[in-house]
């Protein structure tokens, strides 16, 4: 399995911007599909964006256009650059590692977005 500490959190305006980045150990990063899911107070966790080892992304209609997510496999790094922030975009934002039955979520880091 592979260990996932996630970074890059804080407090923003809205129509600002945040990098998120997601470090992982433990594995062989490149073969996994890495994604960004996010949970807000009240709500279920849902897909932010995903990107599979060959570098096909996939992106919540809510996000698309807005955010974009990457990996850097010399790094073990997967990021979410996020633009144009909402308040609605408010949420503890997940990393999530998936390969075959292997199943990895890192502890989560706080966005907070300000009207």
């Amino acid at each position: 399995q592979v260990q996932l500490v996630e970074s890059g959190g804080g407090l923003v305006q809205a129509g600002g911007s945040l990098t998120l980045s997601c470090a992982a150990s433990g594995s062989i990063f490149s073969r996994y599909t890495m994604g960004w899911y996010r949970q807000a107070p009240g709500k279920q966790r849902e897909l932010v964006a995903r990107i599979t080892s060959g570098g096909n992304s996939n992106y919540a209609e809510s996000v698309k256009g807005r955010f974009t997510i990457s990996r850097d496999n010399a790094k073990n790094t997967v990021y979410l650059q996020m633009n144009s922030l909402k308040p609605e975009d408010t949420a503890i934002y997940y990393c999530n590692a998936v390969r075959g039955f292997n199943l990895s979520w890192g502890q989560g880091t706080q966005v907070t977005v300000s009207s």
